[in-house]
């Protein structure tokens, strides 16, 4: 008796699995449902995305990447033409500039021998001066010499 009126009033427990029961039923189908849509949803997505979209963007990528590959080619040949053109524009303006310095040198070599013959000249013309002087100096002497004598 005691033992009844216990369970009836006390103990829950029945009550309380059936209904936990009933909720995770409920639960799991409703769960179940949902994530069978969501992988069907997901599983569609992922065949669009093998049968369509990839090719699609593979063959985007393959004539973008051939676009891009053609003009970075077009570029680096005409990069090389131009470093080609400052090349031999660079060697062209270092000759210019070898021929004018043996120019600057031939004409700095004929300026110091013109001045070593001018030189020259002016040595011997000083000396010849200086011999004349002494000529006249000896004769002015011996004119003097006469004079003194008296």
């Amino acid at each position: 008796d005691v033992g009844e009126i216990y369970s009836r009033l006390l103990d829950h427990r029945p009550v309380t699995q059936g209904e936990i029961r009933y909720f995770v039923k409920e639960f799991e189908e409703k769960r179940g449902l949902r994530e069978l849509r969501v992988l069907e949803n997901l599983k569609n997505t992922i065949f669009e995305t093998n049968e369509h979209v990839l090719p699609k963007c593979e063959q985007a990528m393959h004539d973008n990447l051939n676009e891009a590959f053609k003009r970075l080619q077009a570029a680096n040949d005409m990069i090389h033409r131009l470093q080609e053109r400052e090349h031999e524009e660079m060697k062209l303006q270092a000759d210019k500039l070898m021929a004018r310095e043996e120019k600057c040198v031939a004409h700095w070599e004929e300026l110091m021998k013109e001045q070593r013959n001018k030189q020259a000249e002016v040595d011997e013309e000083h000396r010849k001066a200086m011999e004349r002087l002494k000529e006249q100096y000896s004769e002015m002497e011996k004119e003097l010499a006469k004079y003194v004598s008296f």
